[in-house]
């Protein structure tokens, strides 16, 4: 059956109207979004089949384009949009960190690494630069590796931190594949860099490991800084 053709407060999209986006599902957004079925599914229907097959909606946002072709009923146009979707919410995220005190906000750190960093293939390693009033000057990617391993140069850390006049940095990483957990050589580096900041009178404030889900790992938090 259509969406048409079903009462009119059941219908996702005037039951956001209604009600407020909070009240509807992960599927019932989705549908509101793919707007249409195929073949004889409804938009609900379909987006719950897309739940179904990506698992979450990290794997849904996280997928490659590859990965939407083997699905019926979604494609590359499908794909470009909601990879338009997760840019702008990268975007909407950073201009809040921009225009605030990053500090005063760490969900929101934790929230523009995670949708930054979560769906790379390969480690990427990323530094936020803040001036001495901890608001955000600039956002770095700095190194880009394989799929377990990411050569981090302090040397380089240290320039990019001195050219941009910062008095602190947020250090980040992903694992692509792994546990949120750093591991012994995260801890190593991590040490090694905060020494060389140190050194340029420069604060590291945390290190951020980001992983598949809504995880983030914070170093600070656990009393590894």
């Amino acid at each position: 059956m259509a969406i048409t053709d079903w009462p009119i407060d059941e219908r996702p999209r005037e039951r956001l109207l209604n009600e407020g986006p909070r009240h509807l599902s992960d599927a019932e957004l989705l549908a509101i979004f793919l707007r249409i079925g195929s073949h004889g599914k409804s938009a609900v229907d379909l987006a719950r089949e897309v739940m179904k097959h990506f698992g979450s909606l990290n794997g849904l946002f996280s997928a490659r384009l590859s990965d939407f072709k083997s699905v019926n009923g979604i494609g590359p146009a499908k794909y470009a949009q909601l990879q338009a979707i997760l840019e702008l919410s990268r975007r909407l995220l950073f201009e809040d960190l921009e225009t605030g005190v990053v500090l005063s906000s760490p969900k929101s750190v934790k929230d523009y690494l995670h949708l930054s960093l979560c769906g790379r293939s390969q480690e990427t390693f990323v530094a936020l630069f803040l001036d001495v009033k901890n608001r955000l000057i600039e956002s770095v990617e700095l190194f880009q590796g394989t799929l377990s391993h990411t050569s981090v140069y302090p040397r380089e850390l240290i320039k990019a931190a001195l050219s941009r006049n910062a008095a602190s940095v947020i250090l980040a990483h992903n694992h692509p594949t792994g546990t949120v957990e750093p591991s012994e050589a995260d801890k190593e580096l991590t040490s090694i860099l905060k020494e060389a900041l140190d050194m340029v009178e420069v604060r590291l404030l945390d290190h951020f490991v980001v992983a598949a889900g809504a995880d983030v790992y914070s170093f600070a938090e656990h009393g590894l800084l």
